[in-house]
């Protein structure tokens, strides 16, 4: 559900109460424990921590006047997605994340490529996804990333 919000603040101010208090928890946890150099902004019509351009003037090659982006967090129709582009294109990464989540929640993981899906707002692993934001800096993440998805 793409957001028309203009600023991470106003997409979680249009959200319902249980979804905005989740989100608002992710968007702490993410800004307290991302290395330097990502920038938060509104991105694909979801919160989003990019490389800005700055940093990675080439941009996303699907569209270079973007960012290149990173992490997302979105409030879909039956549940908060995370978005996180370093477990696409790391294996020792996700395979990290896959082996942490077992261990911190009792339910089975709900993901896809990049996309962690939690559909109870009681069961979101904050902590794992702070450890989880940690784990990958913009410069590990462009290297990764040129690796992975630049021809």
């Amino acid at each position: 559900m793409k957001s028309e919000a203009s600023s991470p603040d106003a997409y979680v101010a249009a959200l319902p109460e249980d979804r905005a208090a989740a989100v608002q928890r992710l968007r702490d946890t993410i800004n307290a424990n991302l290395p330097a150099g990502f920038q938060e902004q509104m991105s694909y019509g979801m919160i989003g921590w990019v490389v800005p351009h700055s940093l990675y003037p080439a941009g996303y090659h699907c569209s270079p006047e973007l960012p290149l982006p990173f992490m997302s967090v979105a409030s879909q129709k039956n549940f908060v997605a995370l978005y996180h582009m370093g477990i696409y294109a790391d294996n020792a990464l996700l395979e990290w994340f896959q082996t942490a989540y077992a261990e911190a929640v009792p339910t089975k993981l709900d993901m896809g490529k990049s996309c962690i899906r939690f559909k109870r707002m009681d069961r979101i692993p904050f902590e794992l996804v702070g450890e989880l934001a940690t784990k990958m800096t913009p410069s590990d993440w462009i290297e990764r990333y040129e690796s992975a998805f630049k021809k």
